[in-house]
C-alpha cells in the first residue's frame, strides 16, 4: 500500500534491536507437507515481498501470484527509487540481470529454475497506488527470466483499485481503503482471485468447500524472526482437516498481505475472509499467512513487507531477515 516519503537513509536501515512483544501459544507444527508443491502470493508489498521470495527459493518455488506489486530488487536498479517503483516505468530486464548477479555469488538460487514456474499476474485499472506501468514490468522481469508466455497470466483489464480482489467480500471494486480487499465483476460473474492464482499455479481446483473444516490458528512467529527482521509476534495458518496428517503430503500456498493489511490493522480480512482457506480445504494445501506489523525500530510506520531495505540490505537475498523467517516456516511445514 501506500508507503508514504520513506526514504533509504542508512538510519532507517540500521537500527536498534525492537522490544519482542507477546507471543502466541502455538507454535507452527511439523506437517509433512509435500516440497515439490510451494507456492506464493501477495498484495502490494507482499507482492513485491512474493517475487523476492520467488526469486530468492525459485529452487523450491513452482508458482507465484502478484497483485499490484514490482519487479526484483526494484529499488536499486532503477533511477527514482521507491517513487519510481510505484508510480514509475522500472526496466524488468535490468531486475534480471540483478537476480542474474545475486545468483552468481551464491545469495540466491540459480535463476534458470525461474523459467519452469506458473506466474499470475494482476493489475486493476483504477489502482493509482501501483501503477500498471510497473506490473508491466513484473512481467518483463519473467519474460527475461524465460518464463514462456503460455505460463503467464496477466489480468490487466479489470476497473480494480489498490486490493486483493475476492467474490464475496469487500470494498466496491475501484476503493482503495481497508481492508485493501474488494469485490468487482467480471464477464457477469464475481471475480475469485485466490480461485484464479491457485488454479494457474496447481492447475484445475475441485469445486471450493462450502463449510471449513478446520479454522485459522494463530502461531508463535518469534522462533523464525529476530528483532530486526520487523516481523509481528504471531503469523496465522489454515490447515485443512484433510492436511493434519502428514501422510497427506499437502501443498503450501504463502499469502503476503499488503502494507496496513496485517492483522493487527484489519483483524482476519485475509487470514480468515478473502477466500483462499475454502480452495485450500477442498484441494489440500496447506494456506501459511505470515505477518509485518508496523513499527518505528525498525521503521516501518505502515506495516509493509520489506522491499527496499528497511530490515537490512540484504532483504532480497536468502539471507534476508523476512525472507529467511519465512522460508524456515516453510521448511517447518514441510518437516515431519
Amino acid at each position: 500500500m501506500r508507503i508514504g516519503r520513506l526514504t533509504l537513509s542508512f538510519l532507517s536501515i540500521f537500527v536498534l534491536l525492537a522490544p519482542q512483544g507477546v507471543s502466541a501459544a502455538e507454535k507452527l507444527p511439523a506437517l509433512g507437507a509435500d516440497p515439490a508443491r510451494i507456492s506464493i502470493s501477495g498484495l502490494s508489498s507482499g507482492a513485491f515481498m512474493a517475487v523476492q521470495y520467488d526469486v530468492a527459493f525459485s529452487a523450491s518455488t513452482i508458482g507465484v501470484g502478484v497483485v499490484a506489486g514490482g519487479p526484483y530488487n526494484c529499488v536499486y536498479v532503477n533511477l527514482g527509487g521507491i517513487y519510481t517503483c510505484m508510480q514509475g516505468a522500472p526496466v524488468g530486464q535490468s531486475s534480471y540481470q540483478a537476480a542474474v548477479g545475486f545468483a552468481g555469488l551464491g545469495q540466491i538460487d540459480p535463476v534458470n529454475h525461474i523459467a519452469g514456474q506458473k506466474i499470475y499476474l494482476f493489475s486493476g485499472t483504477q489502482d493509482t497506488t501501483v501503477r500498471q506501468s510497473v506490473m508491466d514490468a513484473v512481467h518483463d522481469f519473467y519474460r527475461a527470466a524465460n518464463v514462456p508466455a503460455s505460463s503467464i497470466q496477466y489480468v490487466k483489464g479489470t476497473a480494480a483499485g489498490h486490493a486483493f480482489i475476492s467474490d464475496d467480500f469487500g470494498n466496491g471494486c475501484a476503493i482503495t481503503q481497508a481492508p485493501f480487499v474488494n469485490e468487482c465483476t467480471v464477464a457477469g460473474a464475481l471475480y475469485d482471485q485466490p480461485a484464479a492464482i491457485l488454479t494457474q499455479i496447481y492447475g484445475p481446483l475441485k469445486p471450493k468447500a462450502a463449510s471449513l473444516s478446520s479454522s485459522p490458528i494463530a502461531f508463535d512467529q518469534a522462533q523464525f524472526a529476530g528483532a530486526l527482521s520487523g516481523m509481528a509476534p504471531s503469523g496465522y495458518l489454515y490447515v485443512p482437516k484433510s492436511c493434519q496428517q502428514s501422510a497427506a503430503k499437502c501443498a503450501v500456498h504463502v499469502v503476503f498481505h499488503g502494507c496496513l493489511q496485517s492483522a493487527d490493522a484489519v483483524g482476519d480480512a485475509v487470514y480468515g475472509k478473502l477466500g483462499y482457506n475454502e480452495w485450500a480445504d477442498s484441494n489440500g494445501i496447506i494456506i501459511l499467512y505470515p505477518q509485518v506489523d508496523k513499527s518505528s525500530i525498525p521503521f516501518n510506520p505502515q506495516g509493509c513487507w520489506d522491499w527496499w531495505g528497511y530490515s537490512g540490505l540484504n532483504f532480497q537475498t536468502k539471507g534476508g531477515a523476512q525472507l529467511s523467517a519465512v522460508h524456515a516456516m516453510v521448511q517447518q511445514l514441510v518437516s515431519q
